[in-house]
């Protein structure tokens, strides 16, 4: 119960802030007397009707509206005031009796503001067919005013539809009367045409074959610019080839060469170291016998 009393607590406040409600509401508007049929049955009005009875509506419009805001305002201070009281009933001993109480005001009040808007519903409509009345006997006023224009427009539109008439007989005529010209126009047209076809059938068969001829020389040009390039390529392939070969050559020349002079560098080489080993032999074997001689002389 306390959560409860605590959630209205929270939402009365909200609900007399969104309706604008400061304080008790009393009804406010007048009734709204009737328009009366005027008595002049069907006869044509006045500029002046038209305005009265134009500005009557608006002004009964305005009523309307103003007394439908004061309904609206006593629901909505209606339904505040009952909030009010379910919300200080949770602070009573008797919750639900004061809570039926309360409903009991509210409906009351309720019932009151639904007599006075079906009552109001019920003008609106009143207001609403005694308009659309004066409009229709405004406008069959209108039609009679306009009768004696219209009938002389009718006329007018009459005897232009029978020159209409007339003129298209005679055009009809002449149509007939030109037929055959127009007949033979149409053949010498249609032969001109077929004519044409058949040149135009030409001109695309020729254009055909030069096309076809066009492609077939595209073609071969094609092929020998395609045979030029491979023999450009086989060429160039076979010259870089001669090439590779010459200088590979020249390579192995320059290997040989050098591998000749290497050969005679190191045969020179040993030839020296011999030619040296065979000179310290000697001397050592010169000295070795000038040794021994010596040895005998002694």
């Amino acid at each position: 119960m306390c959560a409860v009393a605590l959630s209205l607590g929270a939402s009365v406040p909200a609900l007399a802030q969104a309706v604008g409600v400061t304080g008790p509401l009393q009804q406010q508007g007048a009734p709204t007397v009737p328009m009366q049929p005027s008595a002049s049955g069907n006869a044509p009005l006045a500029a002046s009707d038209v305005a009265g009875v134009a500005g009557t509506a608006q002004s009964q419009q305005s009523d309307f509206d103003a007394r439908q805001q004061v309904l609206d305002r006593r629901t909505a201070e209606n339904d505040y005031q009952y909030a009010v009281a379910q919300h200080n009933c949770y602070s009573t001993f008797f919750v639900n009796h004061c809570i039926g109480n309360a409903r009991d005001k509210m409906r009351v009040v309720q019932a009151d503001i639904r007599r006075e808007q079906l009552a109001l519903d019920d003008e609106k409509r009143a207001a609403h067919a005694q308009q659309r009345d004066q409009q229709a006997a405004l406008q069959r006023a209108q039609d009679e005013a306009n009768a004696p224009q219209r009938a002389a427009n009718e006329a007018a539109s009459a005897q232009a539809y029978e020159q209409k008439q007339q003129q298209h007989a005679l055009d009809q005529a002449q149509r007939q009367a030109e037929a055959p010209q127009r007949a033979a126009n149409e053949q010498a047209y249609e032969e001109k045409q077929r004519q044409h076809a058949l040149a135009q059938a030409q001109r695309q068969g020729e254009q055909s074959q030069r096309n076809a001829n066009q492609a077939a020389y595209d073609q071969k040009q094609a092929n020998y610019q395609n045979q030029l390039d491979e023999a450009r390529r086989q060429g160039e392939q076979k010259a870089q080839e001669r090439a590779d070969k010459a200088q590979r050559y020249q390579q192995k020349q320059e290997d040989a060469a050098k591998h000749k002079a290497d050969v005679e560098e190191r045969q020179k080489q040993a030839a020296e170291k011999a030619q040296q080993k065979q000179q310290q032999e000697d001397q050592q074997k010169q000295q070795e016998k000038q040794q021994q001689e010596e040895q005998q002389d002694q």
